[in-house]
C-alpha cells in the first residue's frame, strides 16, 4: 500500500509526459485522475492506521547514495507526522487534478500539465516520506522544479517566464543555506538518518564549531542554517517575494503548489527535525521572529492589493508566519494541526478564485468584481 501511495503519481507522470502526445489529453486526465485519487483514498488508510492505531512502518527501497563511507538508502518512514502529510498532499492534489479538467480545457498542451502535477506530487510524497536528509533534500530541489515548470507554464508570455525564474533564484538562495545544513550534519554526526542525529544530538549540546573564523554553537548553527531553507521554501520575511509573482502560473498551480503542498515544505522540515530544533534555543527564538514578522508583514501587504490571487497569495505567506511562530514557541503539534486546515481552506480559496476569474473573462481585478452571487451563486454560496 505504501509503495503505491508514493509511485502512483510518478507512474501517471510517466505515462503523461512519455505517452501524452499518443494517447491524447483525455487518456492523460483519466490515467492521471484516477491514479491520484487511488493514492489519496490509500493515504486515508494510512492515516488510520498510522496516526490512529499507532502502527508506524519503515520500508527500505534501495540503495540511493555510496561514496566512501557515506551510504544512504531509500526508505519509506511512515509516522504520524507523514501520515498527516500523505493525507494533505494526495488529497488536494486529486482535487487539483480534477479541477484542471475543466480549468485548462482550451489549453492545448494538457498533458505537459497534467505531467507536471503529478510528478510535483511524487517529488512532495518523496520529501514527507523521507527517512534521511538526502531524500529529504532530493524531494525538496524535485518540488522547487516542478514548481519552475508549472509557473511558467505559459512560457511564451513574458510574466510567467519571469516569475519562474525568480521563484528559482530565490529559492536556491534558502537552499544553498539548507545545503550547507546538512553537510554540516553530517560533518558532526556522521550520518544523514534522522534516529541517528536525533540519538546523538543530546551529546553536542554546549560544544562549538568553527564557521566562517567564528567560534559557534554546533546546534544552533545547524539550525540556522536549515531554517533558511525553509525560510526560501515557505516564502517568509525576507525571502518571500518569490509567491506573490508566482501567481502569474494557473490558478490550478497556485492551489496546489503556492497554497497547499509545497510551501509548506519548510514547516514540515521544522517539525521533522524538531528534536534537533528542541536543543537550539536561540535558533528556535529566531524561527519564532522570523514567523511572527512574516504573517504581521503579508498581512498588511495583502490589504492594499488589487489583484485577487496575489491577495490570496499574500495571505499565504501570513498564515505560513503563524505556522512557524508555533513551532518557534515549541508548539510543533499546533503548527502541523494550522497546516493541515489551511491546506484545505486555502486550497478552495484558489479554487474559488479561479471559477470567478472565468466567470469574468480572465479578468483578476478586485476593483471590477461584485454583484456576482447572482451570475455564480454556488461558488459565491462555497466561498
Amino acid at each position: 500500500m505504501y509503495h503505491a501511495i508514493l509511485f502512483l503519481p510518478l507512474i501517471g507522470a510517466l505515462f503523461a509526459g512519455l505517452f501524452g502526445r499518443w494517447v491524447g489529453a483525455r487518456a492523460c486526465e483519466i490515467v492521471t485522475i484516477s491514479l491520484m485519487f487511488v493514492a489519496a483514498f490509500l493515504s486515508w488508510i494510512a492515516f488510520y492506521q498510522v496516526a490512529i492505531e499507532g502502527n508506524d512502518v519503515r520500508i527500505s527501497l534501495i540503495g540511493f547514495m555510496h561514496s566512501g563511507a557515506f551510504e544512504t538508502y531509500w526508505s519509506i518512514r511512515i509516522d504520524t507526522l507523514t501520515a498527516v502529510m500523505l493525507v494533505v498532499v494526495n488529497t488536494v492534489s486529486s482535487v487539483v487534478h480534477l479541477y484542471s479538467v475543466g480549468y485548462m480545457d482550451e489549453d492545448p498542451h494538457k498533458e505537459r500539465f497534467f505531467a507536471y502535477l503529478s510528478m510535483f506530487t511524487f517529488a512532495m510524497l518523496a520529501l514527507v516520506t523521507s527517512d534521511d536528509l538526502v531524500q529529504l533534500f532530493f524531494g525538496w530541489e524535485g518540488v522547487g522544479l516542478a514548481s519552475y515548470l508549472l509557473i511558467g507554464f505559459w512560457y511564451k508570455k513574458p510574466g510567467p517566464n519571469a516569475a519562474a525564474i525568480k521563484a528559482f533564484v530565490v529559492n536556491r538562495v534558502g537552499d544553498f543555506g539548507f545545503l550547507l545544513g546538512i553537510f554540516a550534519i553530517f560533518h558532526v554526526f556522521g550520518a544523514v538518518q534522522y534516529d541517528t542525529i536525533f540519538a546523538a544530538a543530546p551529546d553536542q549540546i554546549g560544544k562549538t564549531m568553527t564557521f566562517l573564523s567564528w567560534e559557534v554553537p554546533v546546534l544552533e548553527l545547524i539550525c540556522f542554517l536549515l531554517f533558511m531553507g525553509a525560510m526560501g521554501k515557505s516564502a517568509q520575511f525576507l525571502l518571500h517575494t518569490w509567491l506573490p509573482d508566482a501567481m502569474e502560473g494557473p490558478t490550478p498551480v497556485s492551489a496546489l503548489i503556492h497554497a497547499a503542498t509545497m510551501v509548506t515544505a519548510g514547516v514540515f522540515m521544522v517539525a521533522r527535525l524538531s528534536p534537533l530544533f528542541d536543543l537550539a534555543p536561540y535558533a528556535l527564538s529566531f524561527v519564532a521572529i522570523i514567523g511572527a514578522t512574516s504573517a504581521f508583514f503579508a498581512a498588511t501587504a495583502a490589504v492594499v492589493q488589487t489583484d485577487i490571487k496575489r491577495v490570496i497569495a499574500y495571505s499565504t505567506c501570513s498564515q505560513l508566519g503563524y505556522m512557524f511562530a508555533a513551532e518557534g514557541v515549541g508548539a510543533f503539534g499546533a503548527g502541523m494541526f494550522h497546516l493541515f486546515t489551511h491546506a484545505c481552506f486555502k486550497a478552495l480559496l484558489f479554487l474559488c478564485a479561479g471559477a470567478i476569474i472565468h466567470t469574468l473573462a480572465d479578468n483578476q481585478d478586485m476593483r471590477r468584481m461584485g454583484g456576482l452571487r447572482k451570475i455564480i451563486p454556488f461558488t459565491w454560496a462555497m466561498t
